[in-house]
C-alpha cells in the first residue's frame, strides 16, 4: 500500500513559516499521542533550530496511557518540555502557561537585563494536518478564534491569536512533508484521519489496522465485534455482518465495513489505542 499526499499550498505554507519563524520565541507542536513520531514533520526541527520546543500530545485521551507516558519520556530527553492534553474537553490545557514561562525562561530574563518588561512570548503553533491545531487554539484561548474542522486542511493561512498580557500565538496550516520514505508512516497518518481519505483505498487500510490490532490488541476486535477469525481477511468478514454491512443483494459489503472500523479506531470507540511505541523508531530518531 503506497500512499503519498502533498498539495501545493503546503509549499506555500512551509515557505510563510519560514519568513514568520523569526519572530517567534517558541515552537508549540502538536502531535496525535496514538502516533507521536509519525505525526511529527521532521521539516519542523529544521525550522525550529534554536528556538524553545514544546510538543503538546494532543488526543491523549484515545492513546493508550502506558504509551503516552513512554512517549513524553521520550521527548523529555531529547530536551522537549512535553504536555498531555485533550484539546477537546480541555484537558491538560491549563498546565501550559506555565511551561510556556519555563521554557521561554533564558528569553524572558535576556528581556528584562534590557529593560523590556512583560513583552509577551510569541508562539508559532505547528502539526500536520488533522492534529488538532484550532480545536487546540480555541480552547486554549476560550473562544472559537480559528476555525475547526474534522478533515485535513482546514486552516490555510497564518493568523496571530493574542490570549493574553504573556502569550501570542501564530496558527499556521497543517503542512506534511514531500515524500513518505518509510510507507508504515504514510498507513499510520491514513489511519488517524491526516491523509485526505478521497485517495485513499480504505479496504486495504483496514486490513493493515487488523493486522496491527491482532498482533498488539488482540481482544479488541473479538470483544467489540465477537469476531473469531485468524485472517485479517476473515475478521473483516465478521465485523461486515456484526454491524449488518449488507449490499443490495444481501452480501457482505466489505467496503462499507472497512469504513465504519476505521471510523470506530478513529473515534475512540476500539479503546485507546497506541500504533507505534518509541522503541520501534530507533532508525528514526
Amino acid at each position: 500500500m503506497n500512499i503519498q499526499w502533498y498539495p501545493g499550498h503546503m509549499t506555500k505554507a512551509k515557505r510563510a513559516m519560514k519568513e514568520d519563524i523569526k519572530l517567534i520565541d517558541l515552537i508549540i507542536e502538536l502531535v496525535d499521542a496514538r502516533v507521536p513520531l509519525s505525526s511529527r514533520n521532521p521539516d519542523i526541527d529544521d525550522l525550529g533550530a534554536g528556538k524553545a520546543r514544546l510538543i503538546l500530545l494532543n488526543k491523549s485521551d484515545l492513546a493508550d496511557e502506558r504509551c503516552n507516558l513512554k512517549w513524553a519520556a521520550y521527548f523529555q530527553d531529547k530536551g522537549y518540555f512535553v504536555v498531555k492534553v485533550n484539546s477537546k474537553s480541555g484537558a491538560g490545557l491549563k498546565a501550559i502557561n506555565g511551561v510556556v514561562q519555563e521554557a521561554c525562561k533564558e528569553k524572558i530574563e535576556r528581556d528584562r537585563r534590557r529593560g523590556i518588561l512583560n513583552r509577551p512570548v510569541r508562539a508559532m503553533v505547528v502539526g500536520i494536518p488533522n492534529v488538532g491545531k484550532s480545536t487546540f487554539i480555541n480552547s486554549f484561548a476560550g473562544k472559537a478564534c480559528a476555525k475547526t474542522g474534522n478533515k485535513p486542511g482546514v486552516t490555510k493561512g497564518n493568523q496571530w491569536i493574542r490570549l493574553n498580557k504573556s502569550l501570542e500565538l501564530l496558527d499556521t496550516p497543517g503542512i506534511l512533508w514531500p515524500k513518505f520514505e518509510d510507507q508504515v508512516v504514510g498507513i499510520r497518518l491514513a489511519l488517524i484521519g491526516s491523509i485526505n481519505d478521497e485517495i485513499l483505498n480504505k479496504d486495504e487500510l483496514a486490513l493493515e489496522l487488523i493486522r496491527f490490532l491482532q498482533k498488539q490488541y488482540p481482544n479488541v476486535l473479538e470483544d467489540k465485534y465477537q469476531t473469531d477469525a485468524s485472517d485479517a481477511v476473515g475478521l473483516l468478514k465478521q465485523i461486515a455482518k456484526a454491524r449488518a454491512c449488507l449490499s443490495k443483494g444481501g452480501e457482505l459489503d466489505l467496503a462499507k465495513a472497512s469504513r465504519l472500523l476505521i471510523d470506530d479506531f478513529r473515534s475512540g470507540k476500539l479503546g485507546k489505542i497506541t500504533l507505534e511505541l518509541p522503541s520501534e523508531n530507533t532508525k528514526a530518531e
